[in-house]
């Protein structure tokens, strides 16, 4: 696999849709694909797919396209989700109670393990099948149980402090769904989900 820091940050954002593709094809029954479907599928060009993969090997044959199983299987061990990663859900609101509900994780690579909230009233109360737990907790726990992935799903007011906690914990990827901007060291990775921001994108075109 290549350094890291010498795959552009965009590419990595398209590996997953990539995947997310060849699984739906694997589904399907389908053994072989071509980066020109992928390009119909994804909406990028078949030469961007192609470049893409060569970062990371030679995945297909001229002729002959790509073997849908080895890719996807490839893809997961570039992506590292070919094990599961468990993640701690910081915030146990509507949002919170909307992803700790959701059964997409686990197929794709990560599983919520730990539920945490400073609300007195929401702690002990059962989320899913987790128990809430304080968030004073939070960073003993993450570090003795060696938790590296994070979700926030606080109000925007929280969402530093709680992030230097995760921090502090040990935890070194955060999905923020606060609105707002988190200072982080370097060597933690933060990506922000907004639907609020991506509404107000769509709205200069119409």
């Amino acid at each position: 696999m290549p350094n890291s820091n010498h795959v552009p940050t965009i590419v990595i954002g398209r590996l997953p849709l990539y995947l997310r593709a060849l699984t739906q094809l694997s589904a399907e029954g389908r053994r072989v694909t071509s980066s020109q479907e992928l390009s119909e599928k994804l909406g990028f060009s078949s030469a961007q797919i192609r470049k893409d993969l060569s970062y990371f090997g030679e995945f297909g044959k001229q002729g002959t396209g790509y073997e849908i199983e080895f890719l996807e299987k490839s893809l997961r061990e570039i992506l590292q989700v070919h094990h599961l990663w468990d993640m701690a859900l910081v915030g146990a609101g509507d949002l919170g109670h909307a992803l700790a509900n959701y059964d997409g994780f686990e197929t794709r690579g990560f599983r919520i393990v730990r539920i945490f909230d400073a609300d007195p009233q929401k702690i002990g109360t059962l989320l899913g099948e987790w128990r809430v737990e304080p968030i004073e907790t939070m960073r003993q726990v993450l570090r003795e149980e060696r938790i590296h992935v994070a979700i926030i799903a606080v109000p925007a007011a929280a969402a530093q402090h709680v992030a230097d906690e995760l921090v502090e914990g040990g935890v070194r990827a955060i999905l923020n769904y606060a609105p707002t901007t988190l200072s982080v060291p370097p060597k933690v990775k933060v990506y922000h989900i907004d639907p609020v921001a991506g509404l107000q994108s769509m709205t200069y075109y119409l």
